[in-house]
């Protein structure tokens, strides 16, 4: 009803703060088929948005941590900027798994992604490193294939980045 409310004028610009937060996945697309549709038609959209699924369609995003805009690009040079190599391990112990790699100093970031996991190394030849760490700690890997990044895990890696500079400037 809001966004019926606020299009009904025609504006040439639209803000929508989280426009779909618990709405169901079905009227979730539905809206984001108008927002395109709007957008077709020159109406400019700002909207803010935890889901980085959303994100991906949009033509500029930018990425706050900590009330700071961290990022500004559209998605794929976000994903095209990221640092390193990443891998996603679908193992039998993925929590497990988690917890050895995220002591690893030669690991940029570790991440959970449903039952498999999302590593971030320094680059390719790091593959194996990562199978002689796992397979000497009894982990059995179904597979380790290197991916390409979604916005998640960019965000992920932003903010990891952010957070260790904190640390080293001794910043809460």
């Amino acid at each position: 009803m809001a966004l019926a409310c606020a299009i009904i004028h025609d504006p040439p610009m639209l803000f929508l703060d989280e426009p779909t937060a618990g709405v169901d996945p079905v009227s979730r697309h539905d809206f984001w088929e108008l927002i395109y549709t709007l957008a077709g038609k020159e109406v400019s959209v700002l909207a803010t948005t935890h889901y980085m699924d959303e994100a991906e369609f949009c033509n500029i995003i930018g990425m706050m941590y900590r009330s700071r805009l961290i990022a500004l690009n559209d998605p794929d040079s976000l994903k095209g900027a990221m640092n390193g190599v990443l891998f996603e391990i679908d193992c039998d112990e993925p929590a497990h798994a988690e917890q050895l790699l995220k002591k690893r100093d030669n690991i940029q970031d570790v991440a959970a992604h449903g039952i498999l996991l999302h590593v971030l190394v320094k680059d390719e030849n790091d593959k194996t490193m990562l199978e002689n760490v796992l397979q000497e700690n009894g982990i059995n890997i179904t597979r380790i294939e290197r991916v390409l990044p979604s916005l998640e895990d960019v965000f992920v890696s932003l903010v990891n980045q952010e957070n260790r500079m904190h640390v080293r400037a001794g910043i809460d």
